[in-house]
């Protein structure tokens, strides 16, 4: 009978000290949780103001979510200089250092992103085709690993061509686009089939360096009565020499993302980049909160748009400013 008691108060010691020990070993993970700090990789193409803003952006929508940085989150940039294997590198160190998330930052640093793991979470924006570009098989599939934004509202680029076409009179645009970058090829394919359902005709000129650019703006002199630069990476990085031909020649020069425009060009259909960047950020902090995962978190567009128009450009490359334009976007101001 003693033994039998001594039995059923050993039992019962075993029991609370494993109840004990359960109890503190959550509260030590509850704990880890609230300490723990963050790792941020984030990878950019090269240094753009388009893309400068969408990190901004994503900055602050994880600040705001509570991810505040010299806290409890640590950035870790890399700028790939425009070379793809750069980019790729860039991803692969991301994966040996074991960063908590990556932030990637265009088209190729994603795939650079995506191609060196398929287990850290990758959020990706300033991408124009997701599904073109193999990142996701659908919008509303993304990959196990993936997910993001994209750069391109459904009716930016339409937007822009039609008041190229309907309110300037252009009948002929040029485009100078990387054909190495596959986000360049669907907005120059779309330009092209707006163009043909309205009777104009496109001209492209193809580039594969910056440095490139100049020339291929000059060949279009005399063939085009204006100029749409979509946003390829590329040719945005040497975006003066594209204005310094406009202005130089008469050629007005109509962009694919606001920030360019503002720069010198005539006009763009676009969004606040630091708003998109916002937006992402805000999928990166429910992955981080583990609130969702990758797969669970549609790829989403910007919100909206609006067309905006320079007066001072289009004075430049010889437009004729119809106040009545207001009606159908903005004035620069």
């Amino acid at each position: 009978m003693r033994k039998s008691l001594l039995l059923v108060v050993a039992s019962m010691l075993a029991l609370m000290l494993a109840l004990a020990g359960c109890g503190s070993e959550q509260g030590s993970n509850s704990t880890e949780k609230e300490d723990k700090k963050y790792v941020i990789g984030a990878t950019q193409i090269l240094e753009h103001p388009s893309l400068d803003a969408a990190f901004k952006g994503f900055k602050k929508a994880l600040e705001d979510e509570g991810f505040k940085e010299g806290e409890n989150v640590e950035y870790d940039f890399q700028n790939a200089q425009n070379d793809q294997s750069n980019a790729q590198t860039i991803a692969n160190n991301f994966v040996g250092d074991k960063v908590d998330l990556i932030f990637a930052n265009s088209t190729p640093s994603a795939l650079s992103a995506l191609n060196a793991t398929k287990e850290i979470p990758i959020v990706f924006t300033s991408v124009t085709d997701p599904v073109g570009a193999g990142l996701v098989k659908a919008l509303d599939e993304p990959g196990e690993n993936i997910t993001g934004t994209s750069d391109t509202h459904p009716e930016a680029i339409s937007n822009t061509v039609n008041f190229m076409i309907d309110e300037v009179g252009i009948k002929k645009i040029g485009i100078v686009y990387n054909s190495g970058e596959q986000n360049s090829v669907v907005q120059v394919k779309e330009v092209e089939k707006i163009a043909k359902d309205k009777g104009a005709e496109v001209v492209t000129a193809s580039v594969a360096t910056s440095a490139e650019v100049k020339q291929a703006a000059e060949s279009l002199v005399g063939r085009v009565d204006a100029i749409y630069m979509p946003t390829d990476n590329t040719v945005v990085s040497a975006i003066e020499a594209l204005i310094g031909i406009a202005n130089e020649k008469d050629i007005p020069l109509f962009a694919g993302d606001l920030d360019s425009m503002e720069r010198g060009a005539v006009a763009a259909s676009g969004f606040n980049y630091e708003d998109l960047g916002y937006q992402t950020g805000l999928m990166a902090a429910q992955i981080l909160k583990g609130e969702k995962k990758p797969s669970e978190l549609d790829i989403e567009y910007p919100k909206d748009f609006t067309l905006v128009i320079n007066k001072e450009a289009a004075e430049k490359q010889g437009i004729e400013v119809k106040e009545e334009w207001s009606e159908i976007g903005k004035f620069l101001e």
